[in-house]
């Protein structure tokens, strides 16, 4: 079954998150990636030292280009570099009726770079999200975007529920950075579920959220509930981190390669 997924996102140099690792994830998946890059930045395990935003034509003539030929079936996207790429990326979305959008809000590298200021959270909350087939922040994101401290299940289950009134059909807030388990909370807009997993204790963990979104894109372009395709993807995110690429001196990557 020939699926095609767009992934729209920043390039990563190092290949640890953005573009790069979306297509490594779909190509593990045996789906067919194309992408639109909305910006180019300089980083490596370490730190972001740069992030240089894409203009608005070349973002908008990528796109063009690829729905002109390519029938797409899910759309996964990810960096943002500022509120009016956002707004661009919605006209556009509506401009070729593109449907099974999963948004990764990307605030704050894992190195501590900040990314979103406040006109792109709204943008995130009044444009985006209410396109969004699921959304997928993690606790720092939650709690933005939601207006509270997220920290536990019980705090996870309350925010999805206020993000959910933003209008996206599906929340799902990752727990990667709980402290003793690894647990994820779905909603969608009538029951809670929770995934729960032993937490790993491995620093080479980079493009976890990446690789997360874009599993649930590609479950929609195969017409699989968001609701289960978390398992699988918890289960495949788990052997990556287990068999990491130890590069670089920071946190380093997962491994792609493993067996989905």
């Amino acid at each position: 079954m020939n699926r095609n997924i767009l992934v729209i996102a920043g390039l990563d140099p190092s290949a640890c998150a953005g573009v790069i690792v979306d297509l490594k994830t779909l190509m593990a998946w045996r789906m067919y990636g194309v992408a639109v890059v909305t910006a180019l930045t300089s980083q490596n395990t370490q730190r972001v030292d740069s992030v240089y935003p894409v203009p608005m034509e070349v973002i908008g003539s990528q796109l063009e280009s690829i729905v002109g030929d390519i029938e797409i079936h899910a759309v996964k996207i990810g960096l943002m570099p500022n509120a009016k790429t956002i707004e661009l990326i919605v006209e556009l979305l509506k401009t070729f009726k593109l449907t099974n959008i999963v948004v990764d809000p990307i605030f704050k590298s894992s190195t501590g770079y900040q990314f979103a200021d406040d006109k792109m959270i709204q943008a995130y909350k009044e444009k985006l999200f209410p396109m969004a087939e699921a959304v997928t922040p993690n606790l720092n994101e939650a709690s933005i975007l939601a207006g509270m401290d997220v920290h536990d299940v019980a705090t996870m289950k309350e925010a999805c529920s206020k993000i959910h009134q933003l209008g996206p059909k599906n929340v799902v807030i990752t727990g990667g950075h709980l402290d003793n388990r690894a647990q994820d909370v779905h909603y969608d807009g009538v029951r809670n579920t929770v995934f729960d997993a032993p937490k790993l204790a491995t620093n080479h963990n980079r493009g976890l959220g990446c690789t997360f979104s874009t599993i649930l894109a590609l479950h929609l372009a195969k017409k699989t509930k968001v609701v289960s395709a978390i398992d699988p993807a918890k289960k495949y995110l788990a052997r990556a981190m287990q068999h990491p690429f130890k590069i670089g001196t920071g946190n380093g990557p997962i491994n792609h390669n493993v067996a989905i």
